[in-house]
């Protein structure tokens, strides 16, 4: 059972469906820069969904925006352009320039203004603000979404190449069917794995703080939040279909790529954290990626380790753009797609977050003391100040492995095998190999400070990695320490 059942018929089922890609950042805002610049987070410096953090700031605009792909699609491969959705969380935002700021690079721009919502928002139609109400068949955002991009290949240019970005909120809160879905998925709920409501043991303190078991009302909570994503991408599937057919019509689909992904996971009840992502497990940093297109075999599987900062190069390259000429520091997806044999690919890749918090404290949960955030339901937080971390996510024909830090005053460290433990229950930070602790450091600070092409030199587990034990304790401006019993 799926919400998706047309969009796997009509994207997965005619191309690629890649079983390992992943976010750099399981946050909208950080997450969605990293799909525009091909930049990981330390390089577009989106850490977070607010303004400080960069999130659609004057700052942002000036140094990240005008070298997006979107932009050098325009500018320099001459395609015509269009964005319908939301852009980023503060987009709109007067101390950014209002609605009234058309990001560079894009042809026909229909950007939500702020956070995700399905009635009563406003949109920025080309910079101009046009405000929605709550009638269904006026306002609804996917189906206006949907109209839109209906709209725009009615209407474009025959002679240029089109590239467009359709980023439905949906299944982001407030979660809100259409009202012909509302009352699909009754028997519905969370999955019940075996990380479903057990205690984060051995993991850093803001897991450890949920309280579990779980009340009833929470676990109610997350199981209605679980069916209500999935009953509001019943219009994202409707969406698709509308897109699809609409290519055939004008001759189009076959000369098309097709991408389908998502900006971050979800976790429900996992480590008895009710609702929410921001987290640097599975359930939270993978995403689905589906593509179709022109050289792309039908029913395929891929595992390659692949991540939302390869959608631009990728992109750029079907254009025909020279990669060297940019910055970014994902890989062009297209030998994948195209299935070329001794695809040379990268075994790992860096996750990184840097929490979001003040110094006061939620005045829904007092007892909780300063610097936490997001504490809901019963006072659960999903976010502190200081809930700062960086992985390196590794993937090799031997090793599926995750080897985590966090900037706290723990300097706590993570580590999941997880061919033995798919579910991340069994943190082995104390127990794996010191050699192997050693060189994911190493590994980390690298990739911490990487930049382009050095962004894809070889993982640990490459043949041709090299490790020079030497630098691990030279100071060279990334933060590197010695291993010792206390502090793991």
């Amino acid at each position: 059972q799926t919400p998706l059942k047309k969009t796997n018929a009509l994207i997965a089922q005619m191309g690629i469906t890649f079983l390992n890609a992943y976010v750099p950042s399981a946050l909208c805002c950080p997450s969605r820069a990293s799909i525009l610049t091909g930049k990981y987070p330390h390089n577009h410096h989106v850490v977070n969904n607010t303004l400080e953090g960069n999130c659609s700031s004057k700052l942002w605009q000036k140094i990240q925006e005008p070298y997006t792909f979107p932009a050098l699609l325009k500018s320099m491969c001459g395609y015509q352009t269009f964005f319908a959705g939301k852009y980023l969380n503060e987009y709109g935002a007067e101390d950014a320039g209002g609605v009234g700021h058309v990001p560079p690079g894009w042809s026909f721009w229909y950007a939500l203004e702020k956070n995700s919502k399905y009635y009563n928002y406003t949109l920025s139609v080309n910079g101009k603000a046009r405000r929605h109400g709550e009638n269904y068949s006026v306002d609804y955002l996917t189906d206006v979404l949907a109209n839109m991009s209906l709209d725009f290949l009615e209407y474009k240019s025959n002679f240029e190449p089109f590239f467009m970005m359709i980023s439905t909120p949906a299944p982001h809160s407030p979660w809100t069917p259409a009202p012909q879905y509302m009352k699909s998925f009754q028997n519905v709920s969370a999955p019940r794995n075996s990380n479903f409501n057990i205690h984060g043991k051995n993991k850093h303190w803001l897991i450890r703080q949920a309280k579990t078991p779980m009340t009833n009302s929470s676990i109610q909570f997350l199981d209605d939040a679980y069916r209500k994503r999935w009953q509001t991408l019943l219009s994202v599937d409707d969406l698709i279909e509308k897109l699809v057919k609409k290519l055939e019509l004008n001759g189009e689909l076959d000369n098309t790529y097709i991408f389908y992904t998502s900006d971050n996971g979800f976790h429900t009840g996992q480590f008895s954290l009710p609702i929410d992502k921001r987290q640097l497990y599975e359930f939270d940093i993978k995403v689905p990626l589906l593509v179709r297109g022109p050289g792309i075999k039908p029913n395929q599987t891929n595992k390659m380790l692949v991540a939302n900062i390869d959608l631009g190069p990728t992109i750029l390259d079907i254009a025909g753009y020279d990669l060297n000429k940019t910055q970014m520091d994902g890989m062009s997806l297209l030998p994948l797609l195209r299935g070329d044999k001794n695809v040379t690919w990268r075994s790992d890749f860096l996750v990184e977050y840097q929490g979001e918090g003040y110094n006061g404290s939620d005045p829904t949960c007092p007892g909780l003391g300063p610097g936490v955030t997001h504490c809901f339901p019963d006072c659960v937080c999903e976010d502190s100040y200081n809930n700062t971390y960086a992985c390196v996510r590794t993937l090799s024909t031997s090793w599926d492995l995750q080897y985590c830090e966090f900037d706290d005053r723990e300097v706590f460290v993570e580590v999941y095998n997880l061919t033995a433990d798919p579910h991340q229950i069994n943190n082995i930070a104390k127990t794996i190999d010191q050699e192997i602790l050693e060189k994911m450091n190493y590994r980390l600070m690298m990739l911490q400070s990487c930049s382009g092409a050095t962004c894809r030199t070889p993982g640990v587990f490459d043949p041709g990695y090299r490790f020079d034990p030497r630098l691990m304790f030279s100071n060279h401006g990334v933060r590197a320490r010695r291993f010792s019993a206390q502090s793991l």
